[in-house]
Order: C-alpha cells, then sequence, then structure tokens
C-alpha cells in the first residue's frame, strides 16, 4: 500500500455510514476502495448522488466525476442539474467533504486552488464545499515536493474558505480540531512525533492517548 493509499484508507475511517460524501480530486477519489459503496451515498458537484466505482470496459466516456475521472453509477442513483447540487453543498446537505490541500494552517484555514504565479485549474467546487459541507476533512501530504511543510502558521497561498477544516490527514499524521486548536491524535506509519514537529510549522497539541503511547 503506498502513501497515498494509506492516507485515503485513514480517512474512510472518519466516515459514518448512510451519510452523503463528496470526495476532492486526488487523494480523496481513493477513498471509495476502503467503503462498502452500498453504505455511503457518494455525491460529485457535477451533478450525480450515487457514485460508484466502474469496471474499465464499461466506462462511459459523459460519465466522469469532477476530476474527469470515469465513475459508474449504484443502484437508485440521481442525476440533477449542477446548479441543483452545488445548491445541495450550499444548503447543508452534504455531510462530508475530503479534499486536497497545497496548505493548512493552525487557524485551520485551507488553500487549495491557487499558487501565485502558476497556472493550476482553479477552485471548482473547494470554495463552496468548504463552506457547506457538515465536515471537512483534508488529506495530504505533509510536505511539498520540495520539503516544505504544508501544514504551517499561516497560509502563504490564497486562501479558499475561512471554515475551519474538522480533521488533516497527512502521511505522518491525524489531527483533529478541538478547542480553538489542531490536537495530533495519531502518527501514521513509522513516524514519530519528533518527526511531525521538525515537518511542521503549525503549532499543535498532543493527544493524551498519544503521549501515553510514546511514552510507554
Amino acid at each position: 500500500m503506498n502513501v497515498k493509499e494509506r492516507i485515503a484508507k485513514r480517512a474512510a475511517k472518519e466516515l459514518t455510514p448512510y451519510s452523503i460524501i463528496n470526495l476532492g480530486i486526488g487523494i480523496p477519489t481513493l477513498v471509495p476502495d476502503y467503503l462498502d459503496e452500498s453504505k455511503y451515498y457518494l455525491h460529485i458537484e457535477n451533478g450525480l448522488l450515487g457514485v460508484t466505482s466502474v469496471e474499465e470496459d464499461e466506462i462511459d466516456p459523459l460519465l466522469v466525476n469532477a476530476g474527469k475521472l470515469p465513475v459508474g453509477e449504484a443502484a437508485g442513483a440521481s442525476y440533477f442539474h449542477s446548479a441543483d447540487s452545488f445548491a445541495m453543498i450550499r444548503g447543508g446537505h452534504v455531510d462530508v467533504a475530503i479534499l486536497g490541500a497545497l496548505q493548512v494552517d493552525e487557524r485551520g484555514l485551507v488553500a487549495n486552488w491557487a499558487i501565485p504565479g502558476k497556472d493550476i485549474i482553479g477552485v471548482g467546487g473547494a470554495m463552496d464545499l468548504l463552506s457547506g459541507a457538515k465536515k471537512i476533512i483534508i488529506t495530504m501530504s505533509h510536505v511539498s515536493k520540495d520539503g516544505s511543510p504544508k501544514f504551517v502558521e499561516r497560509c502563504t497561498y490564497p486562501i479558499t474558505a475561512t471554515r475551519v477544516a474538522d480533521v488533516i490527514i497527512t502521511d505522518l499524521a491525524v489531527f483533529q480540531w478541538k478547542h480553538d486548536g489542531y490536537e495530533c491524535i495519531e502518527l501514521m506509519g513509522n513516524a514519530t512525533l519528533n518527526e511531525v514537529k521538525e515537518k511542521t510549522t503549525a503549532s499543535f497539541r498532543v493527544s493524551e492517548e498519544l503521549l501515553q503511547m510514546e511514552g510507554s
């Protein structure tokens, strides 16, 4: 199992059966591999509730998710206009949004749509999802390709929304927003607390349970 798959598998543990879930581009698209899809309702902002995986020989080139990847339709799936899809998001009818990020800061703010001076796809539905979904889970590598931290004191890239991300899952650790700050509740793989601290510029607390585990 590679790093991205480990992150996606851990994100799946955060989900409650029969909830409506929107998956962003990248690592979030791997989450369904670790779900019983009959017990979750996957939503895409281009207008489908009841997304499922699809076999290669059954791919419909016109049926794709927001990241242009082929998807299938579950039994009982519903199609609707993208305006209705965004009304669902903005109206608070999406239970969980799992999104990637370029940066998250210690205030819980997410930057995931633009790098100044670089040409990338754009914001898509991220602003709406961050504002409208009931729970926000961020899945990302802990550092960027050049080794710089992505969990930072303050975002240096344009923020996507002022909504706080509830959970951050990286290849090194899991952080949960508690009492106006993040708490590290779990280490991923063979990571150590010292490694997490060295590769993070954001301030965070460490849960009592994790401290006890590290001390034992």
